[in-house]
């Protein structure tokens, strides 16, 4: 039976020792850590990738080369899940490079997203999300603008002395290539849509991989659909009398309500509804009295008030 040294090095065949040693690092950190992302810094200056290796000390580690190590790499483990990484590496305009963590996925993926910085479009670039132009006043004077503005298939007219754009529209869709007349519009109007940062292109964790439109969430909406469900779980929990460690408590106080309503509205005067008996009886005399006419209610003779006082 062949050894498994061999078989390693069957299967890195071709590779240069120092291609072999990549692969070797990369498998070694794959099985060291639980999160393995893959991150694109298409060009990402190489001080921005040292700042954010200072950023992420303590809590991640990057770690740069080619794609044929990281494939060569993922393959060797004979992954399933992990090779499901392979059809990110193959996308166009990534320059891969992997980060190893043991954060949560969404915690690690939130940090990157915190530490990247806005810069201007250049034709070619790919859109990192909508890119949406907002209709308003663009303080700009009549002129060449206009052009411009419907060049970007951009409706614009003069309102007031000033260039208005009409309506909101996204220019360059998530993924695009943003086209030359975008980029011109974009820098008359100060939008900065590229990101510099680590972009983080998908991440492996316990055998499934998510993709950053997955990991990228909206935080506010999350947390109230969230309380929205606790919600709706417990009051079918309380309606239905199911009763767990949660919603005991509030059972509890469900049920006392409940039976001192009906304590009050029986009449039973039992200790701890007596007060509230006698202020209900107390609210339904003065109601009933508002409904007697005041002259049907008359004062006896004065005679008859002095025989009865004798």
């Amino acid at each position: 039976m062949m050894s498994h040294a061999v078989a390693k090095r069957k299967g890195r065949e071709g590779l240069s020792p120092a291609k072999v040693e990549g692969v070797a690092t990369v498998q070694e950190n794959v099985k060291k850590h639980s999160v393995i992302g893959l991150i694109n810094i298409h060009k990402l200056p190489a001080a921005q990738l040292q700042e954010m290796r200072l950023k992420l000390d303590g809590k991640a580690k990057i770690f740069t080369t080619k794609k044929a190590i990281f494939q060569h790499a993922i393959d060797g483990l004979n992954q399933k899940e992990l090779k499901a990484m392979d059809e990110y590496l193959a996308k166009p305009h990534v320059q891969p490079a992997m980060i190893f963590s043991d954060m949560n996925p969404f915690s690690l993926f939130k940090f990157l997203e915190q530490n990247k910085s806005e810069a201007p479009a250049k034709a070619g670039d790919i859109a990192p999300k909508d890119i949406l132009v907002k209709g308003g006043d663009t303080g700009m004077p009549p002129g060449p603008a206009i052009g411009t503005f419907s060049s970007a298939g951009l409706k614009a007219k003069v309102v007031g002395g000033k260039i208005h754009i009409m309506e909101d529209k996204i220019v360059t869709k998530y993924g695009e290539a943003i086209k030359p007349e975008i980029v011109n519009v974009l820098n008359m109007l100060s939008i900065k849509p590229m990101e510099i940062g680590l972009d983080m292109v998908a991440v492996y964790e316990g055998g499934l991989v998510y993709d950053k439109s997955v990991l990228r969430i909206d935080e506010a909406a999350f947390n109230a659909s969230l309380a929205q469900a606790i919600t709706a779980a417990i009051n079918l929990s309380l309606n239905a009398g199911y009763i767990t460690a949660q919603t005991a408590p509030l059972a509890i106080q469900k049920a006392y309500r409940e039976a001192r309503a009906v304590a009050v509205e029986s009449g039973a005067y039992e200790k701890g509804v007596i007060e509230e008996l006698l202020a209900k009886h107390a609210r339904e005399f003065v109601a009933l009295k508002a409904q007697v006419p005041q002259e049907s209610v008359q004062a006896p003779p004065e005679g008859e008030q002095k025989e009865q006082v004798k």
